[in-house]
């Protein structure tokens, strides 16, 4: 019964007649076509219709994502307190260094009494005979030392701290397992997570020998000027609150153009220095290092520098901070005309409170048992 199925089968195929078979050859042949077209609109599936437009592709280079713009409260904020801080450390500082003075005045003069009446050299002759060559050369190091001190001026010592200082950041800048700390602190940039601190800390910091070189020797020769119309503390204080106001006054203007990228040195506060001595002096005569039979007034020196830095920062110019530069002489400047008076002026609020606070833990005297001494430099006078 398989076998009459299998010829059945057969003889249904066998026996169409030659028409059909050409039918169904036809129809075999179009089954085929619709079989593989529909196997490739499978691989590729139709997008459907619909009234909304697809998006536009922008044309040329993609945009990356916008970097939100930095926030400056912190340190603004930073920046105002750091600021009074300074000047209110530095009008303690005139007052203790003033009491100092008026102690080595009389010690001195007690010392010089002792020395009037003891006129036996053989003393100091055997003192000097009982120590070791390795002392004795220590004695004539010091006295060396203490002559070249001796003849620099206030400014030139005042400036000296500040330019070991810059030295050391220097040194550290070339150890290799300092160089996060280092970027992270001593570089300022307003996008960083760190704000505030790199403000003062990267007024003491370069990164090249020549820029340090070029900066200090600029600070050296306007160190004399600027103390003498200031005094050693009201220039610290100016120095040190300029550096951070010229940061300030950068993170201002890299937020506000767009163009962020972190800066460090001590030009900022260097041109708030110039800025006060050429605004204070301008018709002293400067020249230029290694051209010395060229000379210009201070004034004209200040405008040339204003004018250059005002035209990089307008121009986008990454060579130097010009915003920071800016922002410093016009510190320097508008100090010298108002903030003398403004800051410096309003100080003895400051200096009364410490001298309240030292006569109350000192009992009104100083540590050899004497009398105090007011703010004048005179004796305290018990109230």
């Amino acid at each position: 019964m398989a076998w009459r199925c299998c010829i059945i089968k057969c003889t249904r195929i066998n026996l169409i007649p030659a028409e059909n078979i050409a039918s169904r050859a036809s129809r075999l042949d179009f089954y085929c076509q619709a079989r593989r077209g529909f196997r490739r609109d499978v691989k590729r599936p139709e997008t459907k219709k619909s009234n909304i437009s697809p998006p536009e592709r922008p044309q040329g280079p993609t945009l990356g994502p916008r970097v939100p713009k930095p926030k400056l409260l912190k340190p603004l904020m930073f920046t105002v307190g750091f600021t009074g801080c300074c000047f209110g450390a530095a009008a303690i500082l005139q007052y203790e260094n003033l009491k100092s003075r008026v102690r080595t005045l009389r010690d001195e003069e007690e010392s010089k009494k002792l020395l009037r009446g003891s006129t036996d050299m053989a003393y100091w002759h055997d003192w000097w005979s009982q120590l070791t060559l390795f002392q004795r050369q220590v004695i004539l190091f010091m006295s060396v030392a203490d002559n070249f001190w001796s003849r620099l001026t206030e400014g030139q010592k005042a400036v000296t701290g500040i330019i070991v200082a810059n030295a050391v950041v220097l040194c550290c800048w070339r150890i290799p397992s300092m160089q996060r700390s280092m970027w992270k602190y001593f570089t300022s940039n307003p996008a960083a997570t760190g704000q505030c601190l790199p403000t003062a800390l990267s007024s003491f910091s370069h990164y090249s020998i020549v820029h340090l070189m070029a900066n200090m020797y600029v600070l050296w020769t306007f160190s004399s000027g600027i103390v003498s119309l200031l005094g050693s503390e009201q220039f610290l204080a100016v120095y040190m609150s300029a550096g951070v106001i010229s940061t300030m006054f950068s993170y201002i203007c890299k937020t506000t153009s767009g163009r962020i990228f972190p800066s460090l040195g001590a030009s900022g506060a260097i041109m708030a220095v110039v800025g006060v001595v050429c605004s204070q002096l301008p018709e002293a005569k400067v020249s230029i290092l290694f051209l010395p039979m060229v000379t210009f007034t201070m004034g004209t020196a200040l405008k040339v520098l204003v004018a250059t830095d005002t035209v990089g920062l307008l121009l986008g110019w990454r060579m130097l901070d010009h915003a920071s530069h800016l922002g410093g002489a016009l510190f320097g400047v508008w100090y010298g005309a108002y903030g003398h008076k403004l800051m410096w002026g309003n100080r003895e609020s400051v200096v009364k409170m410490w001298h309240s606070i030292r006569t109350s833990g000192g009992g009104g005297s100083r540590p050899g048992g004497g009398p105090g001494v007011n703010d004048n430099g005179g004796p305290h006078r018990p109230k």
